[in-house]
C-alpha cells in the first residue's frame, strides 16, 4: 500500500462515526411526563409554539457490515442520568432483533451484535429501550425507539441483467450506431461511497465494437462492416464498481452480435452465354430450361426478376421467375419448326426487387446474360391445311359421288408419302370411305337427311414410312334437303258425319307435315283425287284444309262408312304427292250436332239384351265346350287297357305267375330242359305273356354246342329278345334256376326224357344195389311191357 492510499484510508476512517464511542446521555425529569421545552418561537398567528420535552436524549446508532471478529461487535451504550452507579436501574430492550441478534448488559447498557449483519439483507434495526426500578420493577424513564442503521462496505460486485445478450446491428453500418445497452447493477448502498458506481469497458470486441462507461451502450466503432465477410460478432463487456477504480469489483457479460443483411450487392449470372436444347414437337408451354443469377445477400434482398428484354426469340419464348428457387424458367410461347428456324437468341436480364436507395452508389443491381436456344429436328406427324373441314352435299347425289378432299402434308424436310383412313368409330353405319392417297372422301351408300342431317367424321392420317405418327382432323359432312318426301296427314283423322247434315257443312279440317325441309318453308295443297257427290275438300291456303258435305241427309242404315281420298301436295321441286284417305262413319246426332251413336247393328238388337249380356252368354258356351271335351278325353284314356296288369310302373316289371305248374307231365309250361338243348325249341312256338296283333316267324338261331355254358346261352336268348320285332316293349326279366354243373351220378330226372327221341337204358339202376331196385323195376318195368306189347 502506497502513502496516498494509507492517508485516503485515514481520512475515511476519520469521517465515519463509531459506535465504540458513541452513548445514549439521559437527562432527569421531576416525572415520568414530558414537559415543556424551555425554548420558544412565535408562529405565523401570534401564538406560541410549544415543542415537548423527551427524558431521552438519543443519537443514531451506527454499524459496520459484515464483521469479522470473534467477540460480539459493540453498538453503543444506553444510559440514564438517574443511574447512580449502584445497580437499582434495569435497562431492557425490545424490537427488531433485540434477544438474538442484539442484547443488552441490563446493569451498564452495553448493547452488542451477537453475528455478522448484511447491509444488503437489511439496512436498519428499530428497538426500543427503556430503565426499570429493579426493585419496584417500575420504569424510571419513558420508553423510547433508536434505530440501528448498517454502514455498507464494498462486498458486492456488479451483476448483469442477462448472462449472455443477443444484439443485432446492420450491416455496412456507420461508425457509432447503436446496437444494444447492457445493464449491470450492485447490490452495495449507492448512497454511501462508490460501492455502487458502475463502470463499463470493454475486455473482447475491439476494434469493431466499443461501448460507452456510463450508460453501457454498445456501438459500432469500423466504418463498412460488411455481412458477406463477416457474420458473427462476440463482444465481452466488464462492469467494475468503485467507479472503475483499482480494488473495485467486477462482474462480465458476453454479447453475440449479428450483422443483418442489406441490399447492398447485385445479382450476377455465372456465365456470360447459356446453350439450352429442345425438340420441335414440344407443345406450348412447355419448359425448355432455366436460369440462375447469383445474389450474396439473402431474403427479400436476394428477390431477383427475370425478363427477355431482347433477342430474335423475343415472341417464341416467356420467361417466368420461380419465387421459391429464384431461377427463371425459360417456356415456349409458340409451336417451334425445325424446319423454319433452327437456332433462337435471347438476352436474358436479372434484378433484384427490392433496392435500398442508400446503395446506389454501389451500381446497378441488375446484371444480363445470353441465353441461345437450338431446336432439334423430329418426325413429326402429318399437318392437315386446315384444323377443320366443312362439306355440303345433297341426300340425293349417286353412291361413290366424291364430297370434298382433306389436304396434309409430312412437315419434315425430307418429305415422305402420307396416307388417309377414316376412323370407323365416327361413321359405324360405314356410309363414307376416303381414298387413302389423294384425301378424297366419297359416299359408299345412300344419304337421307330425314334420318341423320350431320355426320361429323375423324380423318387420320399418317406417313407411310413412320404409320405410328398420326394426326387426326375433324370433318363435318352437311346433308342438304331435297324434296323426296311427299306430304301426308298430320294426325289420324276420326270423322263422322251426321245423318241430319246439310250441304255446306265443315265435318272436319285436316293438316299435312312433309319431313323435307325447303327453303323456303311448307306450303301445301289440297284436293280430291275424284269428284265426289257428297263431300269436298276447300283448301285454306294455309297448311290446312275444310272437308265439307255437298248434299243434305244421310243414311247409316243405308252407308254407314265414306272413303275420301284426299291428294296432298307440296310446292317445291320435283313437287311431291301423296293421297289420303279420310273414313268418314256416319252418326245419329242431336240437334246441337253431337255424335250420339255410329252403329247401324245397334238397332237390329232386341231391346232386352245388351252387348254385356251377350258377352256372358258367349263365355258361357264356351265353358261349356270345355267339359264336355274334357269329358270325352278321360273317357277315352280308360277305355285302354294295358297287357299285363302290375301295380308299378308297366315300363319296368316283373312278369310274376302264381302257378305251381302240373308237375312232371306238363310239358306246356316253360321248359326247362331247352336250357342244357337249345336245339329242342319247337319251331312257331308262340310266347305266353303277350298277344300279338301280328304272327312273326320266329328267328332260327344257331343252336349252342352241349357243352355250351348256360350263361353264354342266357346272353345268347337276351340278345334275341332285343332283337325281335314280335316283342312288346316292355322290360321283361326271365328267372331260370341254374344248380351248376352236372354230377358224377348225372341226372336222375326225367325232365330230358322229353326231349329224347328214343327210349333209355336204366339197367345201370340194378347195380348200384338194393337201395336203387324200385327205380330199377319202375323204369326196367316200362322196357318189358313194350317189348311185350
Amino acid at each position: 500500500m502506497t502513502i496516498k492510499q494509507a492517508l485516503l484510508l485515514l481520512l475515511l476512517w476519520m469521517w465515519l462515526p463509531h459506535p465504540c464511542c458513541t452513548e445514549m446521555v439521559f437527562r432527569r425529569t421531576p416525572d415520568l411526563r414530558p414537559k415543556s421545552f424551555v425554548g420558544r418561537a412565535s408562529g405565523s398567528d401570534g401564538k406560541a409554539l410549544h415543542r415537548q420535552k423527551r427524558g431521552w436524549m438519543w443519537n443514531q446508532f451506527f454499524l459496520l457490515e459484515e464483521y469479522t471478529g470473534s467477540d460480539y461487535q459493540y453498538v453503543g451504550k444506553l444510559h440514564s442520568d438517574q443511574d447512580k452507579g449502584d445497580g437499582s436501574l434495569k435497562y431492557i430492550l425490545s424490537g427488531d432483533g433485540a434477544g438474538t441478534l442484539f442484547i443488552i448488559d441490563e446493569k451498564t447498557g452495553d448493547i452488542h451484535a451477537t453475528r455478522r449483519i448484511d447491509r444488503e439483507e437489511k439496512a436498519f434495526y428499530t428497538l426500543r429501550a427503556q430503565a426499570i426500578n429493579r426493585r419496584t420493577l417500575r420504569p424510571v424513564e419513558p420508553e423510547s425507539e433508536f434505530v440501528i442503521k448498517i454502514h455498507d462496505i464494498n462486498d458486492n460486485e456488479p451483476t448483469f441483467l442477462e448472462e449472455i445478450y443477443t444484439a443485432s446491428v446492420p450491416e455496412m453500418s456507420v461508425v457509432g450506431t447503436s446496437v444494444v445497452q447492457v445493464t449491470a447493477t450492485d447490490a452495495d448502498d449507492p448512497s454511501y461511497g462508490n460501492s455502487a458506481r458502475v463502470i463499463y469497458s470493454i475486455l473482447q470486441g475491439q476494434p469493431y465494437f466499443s461501448v460507452e462507461p456510463e450508460t453501457g451502450i454498445i456501438r459500432t466503432a469500423l466504418p463498412n462492416m460488411n455481412r458477406e465477410n463477416r457474420e458473427q460478432y462476440q463482444v465481452v463487456i466488464q462492469a467494475k464498481d468503485m467507479g472503475g477504480q483499482m480494488g473495485g469489483l467486477s462482474g462480465t457479460t458476453t454479447v453475440n452480435i449479428t450483422l443483418t443483411d442489406v441490399n447492398d450487392n447485385p445479382p450476377r449470372f455465372p456465365q456470360n452465354t447459356i446453350h439450352l436444347r429442345i425438340p420441335e414437337s414440344s407443345p406450348v408451354g412447355t419448359a425448355i430450361g432455366s436460369v440462375k443469377a447469383t445474389d450474396a445477400d439473402t431474403g427479400k434482398n436476394a428477390e431477383v426478376e427475370y425478363r427477355i428484354i431482347d433477342g430474335d426469340g423475343t415472341d417464341m419464348f416467356d420467361i417466368v421467375t420461380q419465387k421459391d428457387t429464384q431461377e427463371g424458367i425459360i417456356t415456349v410461347r409458340k409451336p417451334l419448326d425445325y424446319e423454319m428456324r433452327r437456332l433462337y437468341t435471347l438476352k436474358v436480364e436479372a434484378e433484384n426487387t427490392h433496392v435500398d436507395p442508400r446503395f446506389y452508389y454501389l451500381g446497378p443491381f441488375k446484371d444480363t446474360t445470353i441465353v441461345k436456344i437450338s431446336v432439334e429436328d423430329v418426325d413429326e406427324p402429318p399437318v392437315f391445311s386446315r384444323s377443320s373441314y366443312l362439306f355440303e352435299v345433297h341426300e340425293d347425289i349417286e353412291l361413290g359421288t366424291i364430297i370434298g378432299t382433306v389436304m396434309a402434308r409430312d412437315p419434315d424436310s425430307a418429305s415422305g408419302p402420307i396416307r388417309f383412313s377414316l376412323d370407323r368409330h365416327t361413321d359405324l353405319d360405314r356410309i363414307f370411305n376416303i381414298h387413302s392417297g389423294n384425301g378424297s372422301i366419297y359416299t359408299s351408300k345412300p344419304l337421307d337427311r330425314e334420318i341423320s342431317q350431320w355426320h361429323n367424321l375423324s380423318v387420320i392420317a399418317a406417313e407411310i414410312n413412320n404409320p405410328k405418327d398420326t394426326t387426326r382432323v375433324p370433318v363435318y359432312v352437311r346433308i342438304l334437303d331435297v324434296n323426296d318426301n311427299a306430304p301426308q296427314f298430320a294426325v289420324f283423322y276420326d270423322t263422322f258425319v251426321c245423318e241430319n247434315a246439310r250441304a255446306g257443312q265443315l265435318i272436319q279440317t285436316i293438316s299435312a307435315v312433309d319431313k323435307d325441309d325447303p327453303l323456303g318453308g311448307q306450303k301445301f295443297f289440297f284436293s280430291l283425287a275424284a269428284v265426289n257427290p257428297n263431300f269436298t275438300v276447300q283448301d285454306n291456303e294455309d297448311n290446312t284444309a275444310r272437308i265439307l258435305t255437298r248434299r243434305n241427309g244421310f243414311s247409316r242404315h243405308e252407308i254407314s262408312t265414306y272413303l275420301l281420298p284426299v291428294v296432298i301436295s307440296d310446292n317445291d321441286y320435283p313437287i311431291q304427292s301423296s293421297t289420303g284417305t279420310l273414313t268418314i262413319r256416319v252418326c245419329a246426332c242431336d240437334s246441337r250436332g253431337n255424335m250420339q251413336s255410329c252403329n247401324a247393328e245397334a238397332l237390329l238388337l232386341p231391346a232386352g239384351l245388351s252387348t254385356g249380356a251377350l258377352i256372358a252368354i258367349l263365355l258361357c258356351i264356351v265353358i261349356l265346350l270345355v267339359i264336355v271335351v274334357l269329358f270325352a278325353a278321360l273317357k277315352r284314356q280308360r277305355k285302354k287297357e294295358p297287357l299285363i296288369l302290375s301295380k308299378e310302373d308297366i315300363r319296368d316289371n316283373i312278369v310274376s305267375y302264381n302257378d305251381e305248374g302240373g308237375g312232371e307231365e306238363d310239358t306246356q309250361a316253360f321248359d326247362i330242359g331247352t336250357l342244357r338243348n337249345p336245339a329242342a325249341i319247337e319251331d312257331k312256338k308262340l310266347r305266353r305273356d303277350i298277344i300279338p296283333e301280328t304272327l312273326f316267324v320266329p328267328r332260327r338261331t344257331p343252336s349252342a354246342p352241349d357243352n355250351t355254358d348256360v350263361r353264354d346261352f342266357i346272353n345268347q336268348r337276351l340278345k334275341e329278345h332285343d332283337t325281335d320285332p314280335s316283342a312288346p316293349p316292355y322290360d321283361s326279366l326271365a328267372t331260370y334256376a341254374y344248380e351248376g354243373n352236372d354230377s358224377i351220378a348225372e341226372s336222375l330226372s326225367s325232365l330230358e326224357s322229353g326231349t329224347t327221341e328214343g327210349d333209355q337204358n336204366y339197367d345201370y339202376l340194378r347195380e348200384w344195389g338194393p337201395r336203387f331196385n324200385k327205380l330199377a323195376e319202375m323204369y326196367g318195368g316200362g322196357e318189358s311191357d313194350k317189348d311185350a306189347s
